[in-house]
C-alpha cells in the first residue's frame, strides 16, 4: 500500500462537502497533494447521504428502516468532523472570510431558494426566512458559523471538553430554529475533534488490531440497529431538536442517551477512517467533488418522489425490493452528478461567481498590481 501523507489543511480549505478539485500543479506553483485517505473518506460518506435520502421513503421494510438508522448514527458527523480537520487554516482573515462567504454563505442561499421553490411546488411547507435552514442546507448553515468559531477553540485550553459541554448543555435548553442552531451545538464536538485530528492520530487509526476492532464495531452496530436501535426516535440522530424541545427527561434517559450517541458516532467515524483505503484508488478524484453531490441529489430524490418514483418501485417490487432498487439508485445518482457534464452545467449554481460582491481594500489592489 503507498502511503499517504497528510498534507496542510490550506489544500482542502473549502471543507466537506466539497467543491470542485483544485487545478493540476505546475512549475514553482505547484500545490501540496491532496490526501487521498481524506478524499477517499468523503466519496464514500457522500455515497452515504445520497443513499440514506434515496431509501428514506422505502422505510416501511424493517431492513430499510435499520439501514437508515445505521448510516444516519454517524455519516454527518463524520463529515463534520473531516470538515473541521479542514478548517485548521481558518483564521479570521480576509481572504479566508472571502473564501467563507463565496463558497458557503451564498451556496446556502441558492440553494435554499431553489429548494423553497420545488417545496412550494408541490405543497410542501417552507420555512419563514432563509434563517432557518431548509432540509439539507443546514449543513452550509452549520458550516459558516463553525468556521467563524475555529479562532475560539484554538484559544481554548481544553477545547474538546468545552465542546461537549456545550452539546450537552445544548440538549438541556429550548433553541428554536434559527440556522439550524440546535444541530449547529450539538454536532460541535465533532467539528471541533477535527481540528484538533493530527497525523499520528491518522497513523494511530492504520495498526491492524484498530481495523479489527473497526470491523467488529461496524458489524455490532449493524446488528444493533436491525435488532433494536432502528426501533428508537430517528431525532437521536438527526440532533436538530434539544430534549427540552422533544420533552425528553434530561434524567435518567436524555443526557446519558445523547452521550451514548455522540460515543457511537465517534466509534463508526473512526472505523471508516481506520477502514478506508489510504492509497489513491479509482474513486479517489471524486472526493473531492461532494459539495456538487450534496447540493443537487436532493432535488433529483424529491422530483422523482413528486412524480410518482417511490410508488412506482413499491408497487413493482415490493418494500424490500424498492429498498434495494432505490440503494443501488442512490450509488448510481452519487457518480452521476459526479460526471463532468453536470459539472459544467451546473457550476454556475454550486460554485456561483459572485466576487463581485466583495469589497477589494487598497491592499488588495495594491499587491496585484505590478511592480515598476
Amino acid at each position: 500500500m503507498a502511503s499517504t501523507t497528510t498534507q496542510p489543511p490550506s489544500t482542502h480549505d473549502r471543507g466537506a462537502p466539497e467543491g470542485s478539485a483544485p487545478p493540476a500543479a505546475t512549475g514553482s506553483t505547484a500545490r501540496p497533494k491532496r490526501d487521498a485517505l481524506l478524499d477517499n473518506a468523503k466519496f464514500l460518506l457522500i455515497v452515504l447521504v445520497v443513499v440514506g435520502h434515496a431509501i428514506s421513503p422505502t422505510a416501511d421494510s424493517h431492513l430499510a428502516s435499520a439501514v437508515y438508522f445505521w448510516i444516519y448514527l454517524f455519516h454527518m458527523p463524520a463529515f463534520v468532523l473531516i470538515s473541521g480537520y479542514l478548517s485548521k487554516s481558518f483564521d479570521g482573515s480576509g481572504r479566508r472570510v472571502d473564501k467563507l462567504l463565496t463558497t458557503v454563505a451564498v451556496p446556502y442561499l441558492v440553494f435554499w431558494a431553489i429548494y423553497a421553490l420545488q417545496s412550494l411546488s408541490v405543497g410542501r411547507s417552507v420555512p419563514d426566512s432563509p434563517a432557518d435552514p431548509l432540509w439539507l442546507t443546514w449543513f452550509l448553515a452549520a458550516l459558516f458559523v463553525w468556521r467563524l468559531t475555529v479562532p475560539l477553540w484554538k484559544r481554548i485550553r481544553w477545547p474538546f471538553a468545552v465542546a461537549v459541554g456545550v452539546s450537552l448543555a445544548g440538549g438541556a435548553v429550548a433553541t428554536g430554529d434559527i440556522l439550524g442552531i440546535s444541530r449547529i451545538i450539538s454536532m460541535t464536538p465533532f467539528f471541533v475533534a477535527g481540528l484538533l485530528l493530527e497525523q499520528r492520530h491518522f497513523d494511530f487509526l492504520r495498526q491492524t488490531w484498530v481495523r479489527v476492532w473497526a470491523v467488529g464495531t461496524v458489524l455490532v452496530t449493524t446488528a444493533a440497529c436491525y435488532l433494536y436501535l432502528e426501533q428508537l426516535s430517528l431525532e437521536w440522530v438527526y440532533w436538530r431538536e434539544s430534549l427540552i424541545d422533544r420533552d425528553v427527561d434530561l434524567l435518567p434517559v436524555g443526557l446519558p442517551a445523547r452521550v451514548v450517541f455522540l460515543v457511537l458516532a465517534f466509534a463508526l467515524t473512526a472505523a471508516l477512517l481506520s477502514l478506508t483505503p489510504r492509497r489513491t484508488t479509482w474513486f479517489t478524484a471524486l472526493g473531492a467533488l461532494t459539495m456538487y453531490v450534496y447540493l443537487l441529489h436532493g432535488l433529483v430524490i424529491r422530483v422523482g418522489d413528486s412524480l410518482g418514483w417511490y410508488e412506482l418501485t413499491n408497487s413493482f417490487a415490493g418494500p424490500l425490493g424498492s429498498f434495494v432498487v432505490n440503494t443501488v439508485a442512490g450509488v448510481a445518482l452519487t457518480f452521476v452528478l459526479c460526471s463532468p457534464w453536470v459539472r459544467r452545467g451546473t457550476k454556475w449554481i454550486v460554485e456561483p461567481n459572485v466576487g463581485w460582491i466583495l469589497r477589494r481594500d487598497r491592499d488588495d489592489t495594491a499587491l496585484k498590481r505590478p511592480a515598476g
